[in-house]
């Protein structure tokens, strides 16, 4: 098997559950239960607000690439006092989940706008500001990173997930890169915590993920299967119930046992970062 553009089969799943208001909310499901930074993503963002914000009224956030919008469901969700600012620069998505978070939206709780950020402006607005494979995408990071420091409040907190340097090794195995959009590999430790500093945010907490036991979840129980979907379409969906079958509970035990902290370098790098 070759290269696997990424883009492509999001679209498709985005087509399926457009309009779908229940089949949207367990593909939210599934996407938390499936993809491995998730759960990195959700644990740390448990322990942020639990440690610093659950005493305030209001709790602004900025969703720095919403995509399909799982990660404001679960703010809303879990975090009566989130405010949240969700931008991304495609547009159909937004509309999607203009239509599934339209009461939030008539509350005041969430917004959704077409931004790229490398033209966000804000000065000193957001209280965290959270970033999930979106800065692998963009050429100019040191921009991006000038920007999220700018619009964080003086000891607010910015976190992100990217690939890591080492995800090029998977491409090795292939011809090319796995996933085809990316600007860069992904980040090393070293690398992303310089960027950081020049940029005004300090380094809090720099962890890698999809280690030895992720990665393997992570070939087994999203490679594989994207591979066949852009192979077969979606009748590849006719055998993948089956296929899950066999793989789900050892999956799920592997992807449980790179949620520990360990300095063994794994594809993916989640960075917690504060401002002043």
């Amino acid at each position: 098997m070759s290269r696997i553009a990424y883009d492509p089969v999001k679209d498709a799943f985005a087509g399926m559950i457009r309009g779908r208001r229940w089949m949207r909310t367990v593909f939210y499901k599934l996407l938390n239960l499936f993809f491995l930074r998730s759960w990195h993503v959700r644990k740390m963002v448990r322990h942020i607000h639990a440690n610093h914000f659950s005493g305030r009224q209001k709790w602004n956030v900025l969703d720095a690439g919403s995509g399909f919008g799982q990660y404001d469901r679960f703010l809303l969700s879990e975090f009566n006092n989130a405010v949240i600012r969700a931008i991304d620069v495609k547009e159909s998505y937004l509309e999607d989940c203009r239509s599934y978070f339209a009461t939030d939206i008539g509350k005041g709780r969430i917004s959704f706008e077409n931004l790229d950020l490398l033209k966000l402006d804000a000065r000193e607005t957001y209280d965290f500001v959270l970033c999930v494979d979106v800065m692998e995408h963009i050429e100019d990071d040191y921009a991006v990173l000038d920007n999220i420091s700018r619009s964080l409040k003086n000891g607010g907190f910015f976190l992100m997930h990217s690939p890591s340097h080492r995800s090029g090794e998977d491409a090795e195995e292939e011809e090319g890169s796995f996933v085809d959009e990316h600007a860069r590999t992904g980040y090393s430790r070293e690398e992303i915590e310089k960027k950081l500093r020049k940029s005004g945010l300090i380094p809090v907490e720099i962890n890698y993920t999809y280690r030895k036991w992720g990665h393997a979840s992570w070939v087994v129980m999203i490679k594989w299967p994207m591979l066949m979907l852009n192979r077969l379409g979606m009748l590849a969906a006719i055998l993948l119930p089956f296929y899950y079958l066999i793989i789900l509970i050892p999956g799920l035990i592997m992807m449980n046992a790179d949620l520990t902290i360990s300095r063994e370098e794994g594809n993916g790098i989640i960075v917690l970062a504060r401002k002043g």
